[in-house]
């Protein structure tokens, strides 16, 4: 299970009653990662590539430690980001969100 899952809004699972639903059984839109101390660093790629083979549009790999996020969009083509000003990429219905690698982390150390 990653550690953040992102849906859009029209994606959003509700119940009978209109409620948000307590269960998302659907393979969500964006998925990211956030690498722990003793975490393997292999399996970590491989979820996100999991992920992306069934439907999600986007994953990141976020390594705190190193302060890069490793992007992947379903096209493949992933890319690292290591730069604090460096602008991350998003899925394409999120293009709204301006973010970077260091307003990412400072968000993280918060």
């Amino acid at each position: 299970m990653p550690d953040v899952v992102v849906l859009k809004q029209e994606t959003i699972p509700a119940d009978d009653s209109g409620e948000i639903a307590n269960a998302v059984l659907r393979a969500p839109d964006w998925t990211i990662e956030i690498l722990s101390p003793n975490q393997d660093y292999k399996k970590v790629p491989r979820n996100i590539l999991h992920c992306l083979d069934h439907g999600y549009e986007m994953g990141w790999l976020l390594d705190p430690e190193e302060k890069t996020v490793f992007a992947s969009p379903q096209d493949g083509r992933s890319r690292n980001f290591d730069k604090a000003d460096a602008l991350l990429p998003v899925p394409s219905w999120a293009s709204a969100l301006n973010l970077t690698v260091g307003e990412l982390f400072g968000w993280l150390m918060s």
